[in-house]
């Protein structure tokens, strides 16, 4: 006897039907990230190292923009977080990799494109780690590749601006990239700002420290862009490190005599 084919429910037979089609606005500006990072690419290639820089920085906002368009307009999709990734790789990993390298560490030979492959190497890993990880809406784990990329951009565009030689300071720089791919694949939390919600209710104060910050930029905005990214950068481990004397701190009060022992 055969049996009977299943009957499936109107709603289980639409979700087993495959998606086809794509949501245009956040893959939109996913698009407008990896075109950025593309075009910084080509800037660098070119020489002109203030507009790769600038370029770094547009995928960093264009980037910003698709998750929280795509969250605000209820359009989230697995397609969408796969292509997001695929765009941050190339903008925030292989872009910031190569420009570096054709600005600075090019004249340090091999040890200049072994610190630069490690720096996309470790975009590489943050990305994929933090695919296959529970989302955290609060912190980050490890230094997000975007932020990596936006102190590596206004490094390169203040030492361009300066009339800088990327060669003269190869070795700090060095240091710097190598430092920022470690932090990027290391367990240290860093605030991720998801939970701010713009459309709520703020203190004034808080306005008024936005529009000065705003008016920085503006007046200086390599010096002040490497200012905020630098205090990033350092931002997780020293909230790492006030966690875990606040954690000593309330091990030895509850228990004094083993800790002092």
């Amino acid at each position: 006897m055969t049996s009977e084919p299943e009957q499936l429910e109107p709603k289980q037979l639409i979700e087993k039907m495959p998606q086809r089609g794509i949501y245009l606005l956040p893959n939109l500006l996913t698009t407008a990230a990896l075109f950025a990072g593309f075009y910084s690419i080509v800037a660098a290639m070119k020489g002109h190292f203030e507009v790769a820089a600038i370029a770094m920085l547009v995928a960093m906002v264009a980037d910003g923009l698709d998750g929280r368009v795509a969250r605000l307009t209820n359009t989230q999709s697995p397609f969408g977080a796969q292509y997001d990734s695929l765009s941050d790789m190339v903008a925030f990993g292989i872009a910031p990799a190569l420009v570096l390298y054709s600005w600075s560490l090019f004249d340090l030979g091999k040890l200049g494109w072994f610190a630069a492959f490690l720096y996309a190497a470790a975009t590489a890993l943050r990305l994929a780690r933090f695919n296959i990880q529970v989302s955290d809406k609060q912190y980050f784990k490890g230094l997000p590749c975007p932020a990596a990329a936006g102190l590596v951009a206004s490094i390169v565009w203040m030492g361009d601006g300066y009339h800088l030689s990327g060669a003269s300071i190869a070795i700090p720089l060095a240091i710097l990239t190598v430092l920022a791919a470690s932090f990027m694949t290391s367990r240290i939390r860093y605030y991720s700002f998801k939970s701010f919600d713009f459309r709520g209710k703020v203190p004034f104060f808080t306005v008024v420290i936005a529009v000065v910050v705003i008016a920085a930029i503006a007046l200086e905005p390599p010096e002040i862009l490497f200012g905020l990214f630098f205090l990033y950068l350092l931002s997780g481990p020293i909230h790492t490190l006030w966690q875990l004397r606040k954690m000593r701190k309330q091990r030895l009060q509850l228990h004094p005599r083993v800790m002092k022992k």
